[in-house]
């Protein structure tokens, strides 16, 4: 993380769709210090502004094991990572890390950051710190797109958080230069 510079929430600049379909993004939660924490590859969230704060908003389903740090502790990250990670990602997204340590299979570095209890990772080309404001269960009496309920053949439906974004940290193409 030696090669990220600290980034003002109003120049911080993504291709929105773009990072979360097609680059990824790593959520964790938990406290880095007490050990205790996970990851999950996530793909589908968003960044904006909700009560006058940054934030992001990501999405996660109930049987997910990162679940359970997200519901017990106040803060978690997000990370993005160069494509030579992809496979890291692959693995963090698709086992499960109540089934042995994932992390340190994915061959990813957790580190401390300078705002939240939830580590990030040294790999990183952007980490967006983020203090927990808001959750909420997903429901589907309110999908208005009748396809949505189709992504949800287990009815496993997400639980929303919004987080306050504290902290961004990133390379120069996260930066908005006027």
């Amino acid at each position: 993380m030696e090669k990220l510079k600290p980034i003002k929430a109003e120049d911080f600049l993504v291709r929105a769709h773009h990072l979360w379909s097609a680059q990824w993004l790593l959520l964790t939660a938990g406290d880095f210090a007490a050990g205790s924490y996970n990851s999950m590859t996530v793909g589908w969230g968003s960044f904006g502004t909700m009560w006058r704060k940054p934030f992001a908003q990501v999405v996660v389903r109930n049987g997910r094991h990162t679940r359970n740090f997200i519901d017990n502790h106040e803060s978690f990250t997000l990370c993005a990572f160069p494509e030579q990670h992809r496979a890291a990602l692959q693995l963090l997204g698709s086992r499960s890390g109540r089934d042995g340590d994932k992390i340190a299979a994915s061959g990813l570095t957790p580190v401390a950051v300078s705002r939240v209890a939830a580590p990030a990772f040294a790999e990183a080309e952007l980490v967006v710190e983020c203090r927990k404001i808001y959750w909420q269960d997903m429901q589907p009496e309110n999908f208005l797109d009748p396809a949505i309920e189709g992504l949800y053949s287990g009815r496993d439906y997400h639980r929303i958080y919004f987080g306050e974004i504290v902290a961004v940290a990133g390379t120069e193409k996260f930066v908005f230069e006027a």
